[in-house]
């Protein structure tokens, strides 16, 4: 018997109700050993805290009836106001909706509520950000009451009663707004502003979700262990390329979509096998796309040429319909792919009752996966700057993927979707910093010994990137900085705190003084800020401590320097403390392995919408030249001697140098023996004070107002080039 497409609506029952663009897969039934291993699985998933107390969950419907009373009360007030008429005023309403994980019932132990306002016609937003905020500051239970009005998504962020909510506004072209109102209504969208259509949006989606799967409780169960599968192996993160909750709903709805009748133990399984052998970019569709002839952007490859180039396109059910995993890059991809395809291995041995779910939420250690990584650190001198700073480069950090991605020599550029508190200074100046790591893999060149990769430009573009950002946005403050350094293996546990990293066992040790921290030029290469906008870094230290330390930093991140040379080409040093050999990498490709017949079918795009043809592989800049060594100006001064601080690289004794080297020795050469050795140069190149900036490329000082004025006597800003020598 076929299964139903559609159930036709009759009278006033619900809208048509989907359960798929295509037939489904299977339609078997449970049996015994699948309800067993559901019931495994949750027992599984509860050490994790995936579920909320019944006593929490009791306090949260409490608090969301507080904050409907006073939308209420705010919108009467309002409407009196601006006289309305008083039988008017008692029926106007107003209403608070959820959506996201809160709304989808899978929300965790101390997670926050996404909300919309939703308000009439006569209720502007100014006042949504005026009034209402002023009347959410005179609660007792509110703390931490912000406002971010000029966010893409405007919102108000409060936490109440210790709850943390994000309130968006929606204004409706109605007079009043009734109890039972039924947001998916497309019609309401008629005559709204762009921003209250975004703002509806989340709302929308999530319902349409609930409204696409055919029993949502096996849903629920399924999405839990997915996302939770999905933090543990840090890929939950829509702003660093990866995927973001409503993300992971619409796939682990399509697949509920496919197999109506399995429980969350098979589901989870199936989730895997589905989207391990997707064909990408195919898009995922809950529902066959409808126009609504609103005249509203929808995702359409047929009409946006943008869209095509979309890599891992999860189409949004609700009109109008958008792809919510935009930021995806090849890298993201890859590495989610080969996650999927892990997951269904460690599935497979689950179902074959070979392997508990346990296995399955093991985290793996990113800082064993790979040879080399980008260490990203942002520091600003405030708490609120600070916070203010770090969403801004993480909102940016995709870029930066990007642009390794486009390196000739690079195959892969993973960005850990955690962030980490950066090492404290070796001073006594406060600062607050956050320090994000992206793994590199290089590409294996034939025909080459030694290969030159220089990530200088593809690090500068985007510093430039977040700076230009900030300064538009009058974000920008002295001393917001943005520093990069490639590191390898062994010396992230000199960055990181001990529980993140379980190092392997070592037959020797680091250093005689154990795990140093960032002090000094141990990371702080302060890549130039927008230099086209003729805005220097942020100055934090003298010009002869900016020489010292930069100069310093060429001669290895955490090793023993010695006495700072003058400036010139740096010299090519080998390390003191070679990575370990490496398990086998490789990018894997969603194409690889062929998909069975029904998965395969499964995968192609609706026969209304044409398929979106493969993104054109990106343009690889042609190989350059190494770029010549800085030629030292005649009559230029030479750094003064660093003055030696209590732990400081620079002072160490030759001694101890000798020592770490000689114990060092077996090691390089057994590693060298191996798989060759990787030689990191980084050289510095200090812009002439006298240099004049070209006048095409200068901007007038009134383009900059709201920028702060370098000093009379600008500090001379430090290039830095990132380049890598690797011998085979």
């Amino acid at each position: 018997m076929p299964f139903p497409i559609t159930n036709q609506s009759q009278g006033a029952q619900p809208p048509v109700k989907h359960y798929g663009i295509t037939s489904p897969i299977s339609l078997a039934l449970p049996k015994e050993a699948d309800l067993a291993l559901t019931q495994k699985l949750t027992e599984a998933l509860k050490p994790f805290g995936v579920f909320e107390e019944e006593l929490e969950l009791q306090r949260r419907i409490l608090v969301l009836g507080k904050l409907n009373s006073l939308v209420k009360e705010w919108i009467r007030e309002i409407s009196e106001s601006k006289n309305l008429p008083s039988s008017l005023i008692d029926t106007v309403g107003g209403k608070i909706f959820t959506f996201g994980s809160y709304r989808l019932g899978v929300h965790t132990k101390g997670a926050d509520i996404d909300a919309l306002c939703v308000a009439p016609r006569h209720v502007e937003r100014t006042d949504f950000f005026s009034s209402f905020y002023e009347k959410l500051k005179e609660q007792e239970e509110v703390k931490d009451l912000r406002a971010v009005e000029e966010a893409f998504v405007p919102v108000i962020k409060l936490c109440f009663d210790s709850i943390e909510i994000d309130i968006l506004f929606a204004r409706l072209a109605l007079q009043t707004i009734p109890e039972n109102l039924d947001l998916r209504d497309d019609s309401l969208l008629k005559n709204l502003d762009i921003r209250c259509i975004r703002s509806l949006n989340g709302c929308r989606v999530t319902d349409e979700i609930l409204h696409l799967v055919p029993n949502i409780e096996n849903f629920r169960l399924t999405l839990r262990a997915i996302k939770l599968w999905a933090k543990r192996h840090n890929i939950y993160s829509n702003i660093l390329g990866f995927l973001g909750g409503v993300s992971w709903a619409m796939l682990v709805a399509r697949t509920c979509q496919l197999y109506p009748n399995a429980v969350a133990a098979t589901l989870v399984h199936k989730f895997f096998l589905v989207f391990s052998k997707w064909e990408w970019p195919n898009p995922v569709l809950l529902k066959q796309p409808e126009d609504c002839n609103l005249n509203l952007p929808v995702w359409d490859p047929r009409v946006t040429p943008s869209d095509r180039y979309h890599l891992m396109p999860i189409i949004t059910p609700a009109y109008p319909q958008q792809n919510s995993t935009y930021n995806v890059s090849a890298s993201t991809r890859a590495v989610m792919v080969d996650e999927f395809k892990q997951g269904l291995a460690i599935t497979d041995e689950i179902m074959q009752n070979k392997a508990e779910w346990s296995k399955l939420f093991e985290a793996p250690n990113f800082f064993q996966k790979y040879k080399h990584y980008i260490v990203l650190l942002a520091s600003a001198p405030t708490e609120k700057q600070h916070l203010e700073w770090v969403g801004l480069v993480e909102s940016k950090i995709r870029i930066l993927v990007g642009n390794l991605e486009k390196n000739e020599f690079i195959m892969l550029a993973h960005v850990n979707a955690h962030s980490f508190p950066g090492p404290k200074e070796g001073n006594d100046k406060e600062e607050f910093s956050t320090m994000w790591v992206i793994g590199i893999v290089f590409k294996k060149m034939e025909g080459s010994e030694n290969l030159n990769v220089d990530l200088t430009v593809d690090i500068q573009s985007f510093t430039d990137t977040v700076y230009r950002q900030a300064i538009s946005s009058k974000m920008f403050e002295q001393e917001m900085k943005i520093t990069a350094k490639h590191v390898k293996r062994r010396q992230l546990q000199q960055l990181l705190p001990s529980n993140v990293i379980q190092s392997r066992p070592s037959r020797r040790k680091l250093s005689t003084e154990g795990p140093r921290l960032m002090n000094d030029s141990s990371l702080d290469l302060s890549v130039d800020s927008d230099n086209s906008l003729s805005v220097p870094s942020p100055p934090t230290v003298p010009v002869a401590a900016n020489k010292i330390n930069s100069v310093a930093v060429s001669a290895g991140l955490f090793g023993p320097s010695p006495s700072p040379p003058p400036m010139g080409p740096p010299a090519a040093k080998k390390p003191s403390s070679p990575p370990p050999a490496e398990d086998k990498e490789r990018r894997p490709s969603a194409e690889e392995t062929p998909s069975p017949q029904q998965v395969a079918a499964v995968a192609r795009t609706p026969s209304s919408s044409s398929p979106p043809p493969s993104p054109a592989p990106p343009v690889k800049r042609p190989g350059s030249p190494s770029p010549a060594p800085p030629v030292k100006r005649p009559g230029s001064p030479s750094p003064a001697p660093p003055v030696k601080r209590p732990g400081s690289p620079l002072a160490e004794e030759p001694s101890k140098k000798l020592k770490v080297e000689e114990e060092a020795r077996p090691e390089l050469e057994e590693e060298m023996a191996s798989q060759g050795d990787e030689v990191m140069e980084t050289d510095v190149k200090e812009l002439d004070p006298e240099q004049k900036v070209p006048s095409n490329q200068r901007v007038p000082t009134t383009d900059l107002s709201d920028v702060p004025l370098p000093p009379a006597n600008p500090i001379p800003v430090l290039k830095n080039s990132i380049k890598l020598r690797l011998s085979r």
